[in-house]
């Protein structure tokens, strides 16, 4: 694992060669760092050399700074209304590099649902996560923000002090900022599909996270009217299909 006290930007491509690399998708990798004597996840976003150079360093870089300002402004609300996101430590946008918290001694809700259905654990004793997962959706689209790939692996859980369990928001990288209803809609869509993909048999539960969703948010009523819409077109193709 790399470690270091500071990093500057010309020597972020030589200080990633020494780190632990922890995940490689399509569109980024992430590895595992210490940085200013803290543990840190360093996400970079690769060439795509399928792309003009040209055009995919301008849209590598958007990217790159519509997941910082995503984060930020989650992070900057935090306050007034609880959108839990890691910390942004450092930004290189000259390789596409962000310096992320990382959140340690936490699971992903995907892994807490999981292990409770595992132990035969009843629907209903997660309907708090539920709500506490529509709450936290409500706040974080009431700023605009729309995260763009929702699901129950993006999602930590972290035990506090009190015993009770954190959520944060994770992996920015498709986010983007929009007050409009049907982006909106759509990401809640997205995590629909992924969570009753991944969680058979918890229609009921994502339902009350809706509910939680509808009452944490003034906007709501739009949202949900856009949503539905995005169901029945969804309908419709599969049964084209």
């Amino acid at each position: 694992m790399a470690e270091a006290d500071s990093v500057s930007a010309p020597s972020v491509v030589s200080f990633l060669r020494d780190a632990e690399l922890i995940k490689q998708g399509a569109e980024a990798r992430v590895y595992r760092v210490r940085f200013l004597g803290r543990s840190a996840i360093v996400k970079e976003r690769f060439r795509k050399r399928y792309r003009h150079h040209v055009l995919d360093e301008k849209l590598t870089r958007r990217r790159t700074a519509q997941e910082v300002r995503s984060i930020l402004r989650c992070r900057k609300a935090v306050m007034s209304v609880g959108i839990a996101a890691p910390v942004v430590y450092f930004v290189d946008l000259s390789t596409n590099c962000i310096f992320l918290e990382e959140i340690t001694d936490s699971i992903t809700v995907r892994e807490h649902i999981a292990d409770a259905q595992a132990k035969g654990r009843s629907i209903e004793s997660l309907h708090g996560l539920a709500d506490k997962m529509g709450r936290i959706l409500a706040k974080m689209h009431d700023e605009d923000v729309i995260h763009g790939d929702l699901t129950t692996s993006n999602m930590l859980l972290k035990p506090e002090l009190s015993g009770d369990l954190k959520l944060l928001l994770i992996d920015f990288g498709l986010s983007f900022v929009s007050a409009l209803p049907e982006d909106k809609g759509v990401d809640l869509y997205v995590l629909e599909k992924a969570f009753l993909s991944t969680h058979p048999n918890t229609e009921t539960l994502f339902q009350k996270l809706l509910q939680s969703y509808t009452t944490a948010s003034k906007k709501a009523p739009p949202v949900i009217k856009k949503l539905d819409e995005v169901r029945l077109r969804g309908r419709k193709r599969s049964m084209v299909g």
